[in-house]
């Protein structure tokens, strides 16, 4: 979009929880329609997510990644994997673009306060300060934490104004009495319909997927996709009853969810009536923009909520961009695809060319010069932090 960037991550290397998704395979997303994919959000989710979704849909979201060279594959339950079935490999292509997109990162880089300032906001972490005009707050959730997600980005939406929900888990097993568990551990079995009762024996949802006796309790798709509905309602009396293949049917009364700290997924965060959906921008501190799992939103599992994170990131990327006057590459990129040939649907130039350019341990790039190619030279307008060494002085930059 030619829009100046920086990429703050709190660690010292990013994509970590993108690492994890999927055992590590990355469930990217789910083969079925945009309209299906949002009405298994449920609300309140489903109507914030809508419009989003119908601008980056599941399958424009494959294309996506096949154009750049990553094709993707179609797995049980629709599930959709990069071809390699390697986390890895979609981290390297994000960063590959960023590198291609002259997009910078500072790794080691907490931020540590958002303040306004005139029409825009000063940033500062431990070692520099900026000022800037927008900024997307993409922190994810509060679960697995070494990964870097601590809640940061919830604090500072919090300091300008905003509710957040409460953190519960999503996506987790449950605990359960050890008689559930007894003889059975390590059992797993496919294809159950799992059904959530409430104490007055109102069914609330129904899943299906897997069922696992673990050491720990009990898990599987069809169980940990329950946990989100308990967590959203409160509920603290409750029932599971599982029907297998076979026409058996279990019951069981868990005795609460795992801990937050190892949910798939957090329930809670930015609360979603504080944030316009056509742009995923504050309605409390314009220009702040929020991407993904800082918001209240939560979905199945299967890839649904990676795809939630990609479609309102890119929404509020494209927003941010309309109000400088200027076009995601992306988007003029698949409009010259459409008019070449309006009757295929073909991603083209699968083959990514292999950059020249290497980010630092700062998260700085730097070109090398090969086969005799003199170095870029740098465009005086260019942002970068000078290093992340620990100093009495911060230095400001202006953005």
């Amino acid at each position: 979009a030619g829009i100046r960037t920086l990429i703050l991550e709190r660690k010292n290397k990013p994509g970590r929880k993108l690492l994890m998704c999927g055992n590590s395979r990355c469930n990217l997303t789910t083969n079925i329609s945009a309209d299906r994919m949002v009405h298994l959000f449920g609300e309140p989710m489903s109507s914030f997510v809508k419009h989003a979704f119908e601008k980056f849909t599941p399958s424009e979201l494959q294309r996506w990644f096949s154009s750049r060279g990553l094709k993707t594959v179609v797995k049980t339950g629709n599930k959709v994997y990069p071809h390699t079935e390697r986390a890895t490999d979609v981290l390297n292509l994000f960063l590959d673009q960023l590198r291609q997109n002259d997009v910078s990162m500072a790794v080691s880089s907490p931020v540590e306060s958002i303040e306004k300032y005139g029409e825009g906001y000063i940033v500062h972490t431990p070692n520099f300060s900026l000022s800037t005009r927008f900024i997307i707050l993409s922190t994810g959730g509060m679960s697995y934490p070494m990964t870097g997600s601590v809640g940061d980005g919830q604090n500072f939406a919090k300091q300008q104004g905003h509710t957040i929900a409460p953190y519960t888990p999503g996506l987790v097993g449950y605990d359960v009495d050890e008689k559930v568990l007894a003889g059975r551990i390590g059992q797993e079995f496919d294809k159950v319909k799992c059904k959530l009762f409430s104490k007055e024996g109102k069914e609330i949802a129904e899943t299906r997927g897997v069922y696992k006796i673990e050491k720990w309790g009990i898990g599987g798709t069809a169980i940990t996709n329950t946990s989100r509905f308990v967590s959203r309602q409160g509920l603290t009396d409750y029932k599971l009853r599982i029907e297998f293949e076979n026409g058996k049917i279990e019951e069981v009364k868990p005795i609460r969810p795992r801990p937050l700290k190892e949910a798939m997924v957090t329930v809670g965060g930015v609360s979603l009536h504080e944030i316009d959906n056509r742009s995923m921008e504050s309605k409390k501190s314009h220009g702040i923009y929020f991407a993904g799992e800082v918001m209240d939103v939560d979905g199945p599992t299967g890839g649904y909520n990676l795809h939630s994170s990609f479609a309102t990131a890119r929404l509020a990327v494209a927003s941010i961009a309309d109000k400088m006057g200027k076009t995601l590459a992306a988007d003029a990129e698949e409009e010259k695809t459409k008019n070449k040939s309006k009757n295929s649907f073909r991603a083209k130039g699968n083959r990514s060319s292999k950059p020249s350019s290497k980010m630092d341990r700062a998260g700085r790039q730097t070109t090398g010069e090969k086969d005799g190619e003199k170095p870029k030279s740098k465009s005086k307008n260019s942002f970068r932090p000078k290093g992340n060494k620990p100093s009495s002085k911060k230095k400001f930059y202006k953005k």
